[in-house]
């Protein structure tokens, strides 16, 4: 019987929402205090994760989330790359309405009971 990998997962600093490792981007404060867009993930220093959604940029960005994260301010030279980062993703995302309408068909379109159908 084959393995099942397990996927690392990570929080957004932005929104919360986890996801799986490679589906954010992060961003590193190394040893020598730089801040990093790391897309390998592999960089050595404290690291932030954020989804690649210009939504998530904004707050993390706009409300400091990233900068209370990393204890360093984001250079400007981060922000417009984060920036970005997220207008290249845009268009590999579906829209929100297709990815709901999947979630509903795979039934897991909310409630807390865990029954279809209810609210």
């Amino acid at each position: 019987m084959p393995r099942v990998r397990r996927v690392p997962q990570r929080q957004c600093v932005a929104c919360g929402q986890v996801r799986g490792k490679r589906d954010l981007v992060r961003v590193v404060r190394t040893a020598q205090g730089d801040v990093r867009i790391d897309p390998t993930g592999k960089l050595s220093g404290r690291g932030a994760y954020v989804c690649p959604e210009a939504a998530c940029v904004d707050r993390a960005l706009g409300e400091g989330r990233l900068a209370r994260m990393l204890e360093r301010e984001i250079p400007d030279d981060i922000a417009r790359g984060l920036r970005g980062v997220t207008a290249r993703a845009a268009p590999q995302r579906p829209p929100m309405v297709h990815r709901i309408t999947l979630a509903q068909a795979a039934g897991r379109h909310g409630g807390s009971s865990g029954k279809q159908g209810t609210p």
